[in-house]
């Protein structure tokens, strides 16, 4: 089983934004966004925490995206996996996580892509 797991830890993002304080918005973001790369939403989860913060997933037929956001801090982790079975979904993952970032507006990014499975697995 091969598949591309794209790692990114965002850091000064706009703290005051409804998608890093409340999880409605943020799963708004996340499910339009996943449509938008072409992905099949089977399921989400979002939770809010208190007074600010949110832990999100959204699981897809491909695999998940997750999130979580630390308004006080202005950051975020995110990780999109998908797993190439019967098509390769690399393009799908890139799209997603990039429109991620672009609608998140990190002022600095760490980023990580790792290829999962393979011949050896």
């Amino acid at each position: 089983m091969e598949g591309i797991h794209l790692l990114g830890e965002w850091y000064g993002c706009a703290a005051d934004t409804p998608e890093m304080t409340r999880s409605a918005s943020l799963r708004a973001l996340c499910v339009r966004l996943a449509e938008a790369s072409a992905m099949t939403i089977v399921g989400d989860s979002f939770h809010q925490f208190e007074p600010q913060g949110v832990t999100g997933t959204v699981l897809l037929a491909e695999s998940h995206l997750a999130i979580h956001t630390w308004p006080e801090h202005g950051f975020v982790t995110i990780d999109v996996y998908v797993c190439n079975y019967t098509t390769d979904n690399t393009a799908k993952a890139e799209k997603l996580f990039r429109a991620m970032q672009d609608a998140m507006r990190p002022q600095r990014t760490k980023f990580q892509a790792i290829h999962r499975g393979g011949s050896d697995a």
